[in-house]
Formats: C-alpha cells, sequence, structure tokens
C-alpha cells in the first residue's frame, strides 16, 4: 500500500538548501499538528549502482499533506535499513517500523 511517500532532492552534495527549507516546512507542521508520534520523515543517501548518491526524504503517512506540498510522490513504506529521522520524534521509530529494532 502506498501510503507513504518520498520527495529526491537529487546529488546529496547539492541539496543542503532543500534540506534546510524542507526541515523548517516539517517543523512547522508538526508542531502545529501537536507533534504526533506517528508524524516523522526520514532520510536516506541512495546511490543505486551510481557513483554519486541521491539524498531521499520519506514521509510517514500522517505526514502526507506535508509531503503533497512539497510534491513528494506516493511510495512503498521504505526498509528502515540505513533510514535516519529527518524530523519527529525518536518514538516514531517503534509506531513507524515496529518490526525494527534500534
Amino acid at each position: 500500500m502506498k501510503n507513504w511517500f518520498k520527495k529526491n532532492l537529487g546529488d546529496a552534495m547539492l541539496a543542503y538548501d532543500q534540506l534546510e527549507l524542507i526541515n523548517q516546512h516539517l517543523l512547522l507542521a508538526y508542531t502545529q499538528a501537536g507533534k504526533p508520534k506517528e508524524m516523522a520523515a526520514f532520510i536516506r543517501h541512495e546511490s543505486e549502482g551510481r557513483l554519486h548518491c541521491d539524498v531521499n526524504i520519506y514521509f510517514s503517512p500522517v505526514s502526507a499533506h506535508v509531503a503533497k506540498e512539497l510534491a513528494a510522490e506516493p511510495c512503498e513504506k521504505p526498509s528502515a535499513n540505513s533510514l535516519s529521522l529527518f524530523a519527529g520524534s525518536q518514538d516514531s521509530w517503534p509506531i513507524l517500523f515496529p518490526e525494527h529494532t534500534r
């Protein structure tokens, strides 16, 4: 089921400004929503065999409205492997990835 959203920011070396803007947007939405534990975004650098890696942001289903505002695309739930929390609460891990122990 495609309840998650993904935004590819392209080359990691060039993504810093976009990351800052997305982080500010997410933080505002997260605070306005009352900081729900299920509202989180995760980041992963992915190379898919290429020389340079892309930065991908994965938005949880509760973050769908923010993801859509940021033109993120629907996607399958990402694997928790190599993901890092980008925005939201650390408490989101066991809720969104119960199969993954940290």
